[in-house]
């Protein structure tokens, strides 16, 4: 649906030239929700402008729904955008205009008839839940409501993409939810592409089908999100992840799993993180493993929680026995799908 190929972005020139991205390639399959993360001044706002030519590379393709839209001339580049759908961190409404005419504006470009418009309005007012607030202007909406609005009004032309350019930052905690709900709701119900750019690994987490992790204009990192999510490879994934659950056991954890072993503890007894995905998560493989080989454990960090209503649990935990039962106890965790990975 959407490839970038051999994308670079310089702003400036000569002495004063800024690359903003370099060589950047990137694919976003039909249908699925996709994730860029990174931090301010990755590049992510400026790749995402260059899908619809907001800004157009310095070089490299851009191909959406099969066309190249760097070869197309300005009419055909107007037309195609009408294809992709774009909403913004700060809504960018028009703010003379009520909730109606708002959502009604690009049909109202495209030249399409009174009738139609009424009815593709209210058809949009119905899916983001705002057939109340028709008449309102955007100062009497709260940020969520305007998103909403801007999600509607992205949605007037039919789009095959959404493009979302961090399209929850301004809102409050439990607003982002509400968002983002509507957002996976419009992907089932429209089969709808949607991309999206985020510096919050929650919003990926929540609703993402695979991610990529932007930095210094190129991507470093990439995969389904729950192979990235749950076994990052790049510090900078690593970052952004340790501020959403345990993914790394801290430095007094790694102290524990290797110092001078306390009262009823082995010398040197290992660290360990217990990566559970979906129905093992709420299983009792760890009890009944170590019930069977008589090695004890202490939890010493754990999370669990969801990537994309899928649950998930990750333990770091400290085994102490003797070595051959505690290499028992990791072998029968593997073979009940658990990953185990030495981390102290």
């Amino acid at each position: 649906m959407i490839e970038l190929k051999d994308i670079t972005k310089i702003y400036g020139s000569k002495a004063k030239a800024t690359t903003a991205l370099k060589d950047l390639n990137l694919t976003v399959e039909q249908g699925e929700i996709f994730g860029v993360i990174g931090h301010s001044g990755a590049g992510k706002s400026t790749l995402i402008r260059c899908i619809n030519l907001l800004e157009r590379p310095s070089s490299g393709e851009v191909w959406v729904g099969g066309r190249n839209l760097t070869s197309l001339g300005k009419r055909e580049l107007q037309l195609q955008r009408r294809r992709i759908g774009m909403i913004f961190q700060h809504f960018n409404l028009l703010s003379s205009a009520t909730v109606y005419d708002n959502i009604a504006f690009p049909l109202k470009l495209a030249g399409v008839d009174k009738a139609a418009v009424k009815s593709k309005v209210e058809e949009l007012l119905k899916l983001v839940g705002l057939e109340a607030h028709s008449g309102k202007y955007p100062s009497q909406l709260s940020g969520g409501q305007k998103q909403r609005v801007g999600i509607a009004r992205a949605l007037a032309n039919d789009p095959d993409v959404l493009l979302c350019d961090e399209a929850t930052s301004a809102l409050d905690p439990q607003t982002t939810d509400s968002i983002l709900k509507l957002l996976l709701d419009i992907n089932r119900k429209l089969g709808l592409t949607i991309l999206l750019i985020t510096h919050e690994m929650h919003v990926i987490q929540s609703i993402c089908d695979r991610v990529a992790v932007i930095h210094a204009g190129g991507i470093v990192e990439q995969g389904p999100v729950a192979e990235v999510f749950l076994k990052p490879k790049h510090p900078v994934t690593k970052e952004f992840i340790s501020r959403e659950v345990a993914g790394s056991a801290p430095a007094q954890l790694q102290a524990q799993g290797t110092g001078t072993a306390g009262e009823g503890q082995a010398q040197g007894s290992p660290v360990y993180r217990l990566t559970c995905l979906g129905d093992h998560t709420y299983s009792t493989d760890l009890s009944e493993a170590v019930l069977r080989t008589g090695v004890q454990f202490a939890i010493l960090q754990g999370t669990v929680s969801t990537i994309k209503e899928i649950p998930y649990s990750q333990l770091t935990v400290r085994f102490t026995g003797q070595p051959e039962a505690v290499e028992l106890t990791v072998n029968r965790l593997r073979e009940r799908h658990i990953d185990v990975e030495v981390i102290g």
